[in-house]
């Protein structure tokens, strides 16, 4: 059987083949370890009119938004620190006008992921949220937000949300293989269906291990390597964000960025320092060590804990023995399908 490809790139090629402007883009990342890297890298190429799909956009969503890469948001929570009157370049870009938003609950958006990782067209949700003016207000989606049907078997109204299939997921892990098999734990949320309902699928990793590592624990795989584009190696890649198993949610970088994003001249002098002013993810680190000494991050690395490993053997891999004959019957492929042809069990 033929090796799968190498689908390593660096963040730069990665974004550059697989992010077009106009896409439709989600985020996989929810809450904590995201895909800053990734993010950045979209705003140094300056994609436009992009529809960013986020389930809790933090400083990520800022920065797109910030560098004019959004023209509309679906979300359910972004951090919009000190509210209408606060700063924030997302509350900024919608009182200008630039920005439009679709806001759904936490339920209703994970379930647009759900329909489109299934194939499916739509997922009925409570019916509750009829109520709120999460369902009454309506931005670009218009009719297509929710629609309510009738339900074939009990003949009851259903409320329903469309399947989301963004064109492009960016998603940050632990680790992948050079094939792109990408694993992943702590804090889930939708990170799988957020990757898996896309076309195309980035992965960043903290690190690149063997195959066999990937082998020895699968039940930490989220996104297979069939599914994925491309896989980057970024150390750090989810800074100032935290990791698990890696490092800690860096406070001062946070605090940093806060504080600078209170104003649009602000956050404008904070982005060509620390994202235009850093050409990838080595350079933003070096730059960071330079100003505020390599202690910091060494502060944030985490302590190892690590978790009982667990049993995977069996006896053998495969139904095939080494001479190639199955198993049971002792017999070769070719041997067997000739014993159901003579026996007309074998359709062709």
């Amino acid at each position: 059987m033929a090796e799968p490809p190498d689908k390593r790139m660096s963040a730069r090629e990665a974004i550059e083949r697989l992010v077009q402007d106009g896409d439709e883009l989600i985020i996989g990342n929810y809450t904590v370890g995201t895909c800053t890297e990734l993010v950045y890298e979209v705003v140094r190429q300056r994609k436009k009119n992009l529809t960013l799909y986020s389930q809790s956009g933090i400083l990520d969503v800022e920065v797109l938004v910030a560098a004019g890469c959004v023209d509309r948001l679906v979300t359910t929570y972004v951090l919009r620190s000190g509210g209408k009157t606060g700063g924030s370049a997302v509350e900024r870009a919608l009182q200008a006008g630039t920005l439009e938003i679709e806001d759904y609950t936490n339920f209703n958006y994970n379930a647009r992921l759900v329909a489109g990782l299934h194939g499916f067209s739509f997922m009925p949700v409570f019916e509750g949220v009829m109520a709120t003016d999460l369902f009454k207000k309506r931005a670009f989606l218009g009719a297509n937000k929710y629609r309510v049907i009738r339900c074939p078997y009990t003949g009851k109204d259903v409320l329903t949300v469309p399947a989301a299939n963004p064109e492009v997921c960016l998603v940050h892990v632990q680790r992948a293989d050079r094939f792109g098999n990408a694993q992943y734990w702590g804090s889930l949320g939708s990170v799988a269906a957020a990757a898996l309902c896309s076309r195309r699928i980035v992965v960043s990793c903290e690190e690149i291990v063997d195959h066999e590592v990937i082998r020895s624990s699968p039940h930490l795989t989220i996104i297979p390597a069939y599914r994925v584009a491309a896989v980057v190696e970024v150390p750090w890649g989810a800074h100032p964000t935290e990791v698990l198993g890696y490092y800690n949610l860096d406070r001062f970088m946070y605090g940093l960025f806060t504080a600078a994003a209170a104003t649009g001249d602000g956050l404008k002098a904070w982005m060509e320092e620390w994202v235009f002013g850093c050409a990838d993810r080595r350079a933003y680190l070096d730059y960071y060590s330079r100003i505020y000494g390599s202690d910091l991050l060494d502060h944030l690395k985490a302590q190892h804990y690590y978790s009982a490993p667990a049993d995977y053997g069996s006896a053998f891999t495969s139904v095939w023995d080494e001479n190639g004959r199955e198993r049971s019957l002792g017999l070769t492929l070719e041997e067997l399908e000739r014993l159901l042809r003579d026996k007309e069990l074998l359709y062709e």
